[in-house]
């Protein structure tokens, strides 16, 4: 079975190489069978005379092997009109005559933020439905090897891998035996892989020696923290609200805010969290809802908490997490 799969894994990538190789005029001899040939592969997608939605939509499709409907499904549009932007995407390839190649060092740091996206992306995809297949987040996991191989000294690029690792630690605990999300406070840590718990911790460790902080590196210093700790009463906030306001030095999106808010919550009380989230505006990302729910919750505005999960599952994709969302409108 495990050789079967390896096999059509491997036809789906050829596949996918000789569609690019197809569109960009490129020699069929070129399709991406080795790693190496993934790498060039991924470059060219994430090319620079590309919008960066558009690196991401065509490393997901053709790299990583999504239909167009799950493209589409990921940027939250239909599937003709994915189709019609992978198609204008393609023909820009060919227009400008992109080569299918690794780039050379000196290009290498301009052209690595797109990269470390498009990857960071197809591994949240996947981690999000460990029943793909493809599995999306092992081959992000798998890209991100060969980054680190290629580029062994950049930082970020350790970073995304340890962000990566310790985020797959969680992944068996993530949804109990019927299917259903299990929140990090109530997860089975005794299922967390602690291999992966100490690779991610090296790589970690690493980073923190070369004292370049960047966005992937502190976000996967905060997932450290969290894979350290025993039970998560035993999470250190502390240290995880100080590295949120690192991260926002080097990243001040307003989902960053979001996650602040929240170690905020946890270290000074649901209503200072509740605050802190407040003066975000993120309407129509439901995590914004979900957040403001427990902290609402907590402080019993038992109705306020019951409109905010009903917001959060209104928004939330389907599967477990909105069957999560609408649990908990229903039983508080």
């Amino acid at each position: 079975m495990v050789a079967d799969r390896e096999a059509i894994d491997r036809i789906r990538r050829d596949a996918r190489g000789n569609e690019l190789l197809r569109v960009t005029t490129m020699e069929p001899s070129a399709a991406a069978t080795t790693p190496d040939d993934r790498l060039r592969l991924l470059f060219t997608c994430c090319h620079p005379a590309l919008a960066r939605q558009s690196q991401v939509e065509l490393t997901l499709r053709l790299v990583c092997g999504l239909s167009t409907a799950d493209v589409a499904r990921a940027f939250l549009t239909n599937e003709p009109a994915m189709a019609k932007r992978l198609v204008r995407t393609k023909h820009k390839i060919k227009a400008a005559n992109i080569p299918y190649r690794i780039p050379g060092d000196a290009e290498l740091p301009d052209r690595l933020r797109a990269v470390l996206a498009a990857t960071y992306l197809t591994y949240t995809t996947g981690y999000g439905e460990p029943d793909r297949c493809p599995d999306l987040s092992g081959e992000a996991i798998e890209l991100g090897r060969m980054l680190r191989l290629l580029m062994p000294d950049e930082p970020e690029v350790a970073g995304l891998l340890a962000l990566m690792l310790l985020t797959q630690v969680r992944r068996r605990s993530r949804t109990d035996s019927a299917g259903e999300l299990v929140l990090l406070r109530d997860q089975d840590r005794r299922l967390w892989d602690r291999d992966l718990i100490q690779e991610g911790h090296r790589l970690v460790r690493w980073c923190l020696r070369r004292n370049e902080p960047g966005r992937y590196q502190l976000e996967a210093a905060i997932a450290a923290v969290h894979a350290e700790a025993p039970a998560f009463e035993d999470t250190d906030w502390k240290q995880i609200l100080a590295l949120y306001d690192q991260l926002m030095t080097v990243a001040a999106t307003p989902v960053v805010a979001l996650n602040r808010a929240v170690a905020v919550g946890e270290v000074d009380g649901a209503a200072r969290g509740l605050h802190d989230i407040d003066q975000l505006n993120l309407p129509g990302y439901y995590p914004f809802h979900a957040a403001r729910a427990e902290f609402l919750h907590r402080q019993g505005h038992i109705e306020d908490a019951v409109r905010a999960f009903q917001a959060a599952a209104s928004l939330a994709p389907d599967g477990a997490e909105r069957r999560y969302l609408q649990r908990r409108a229903a039983s508080i």
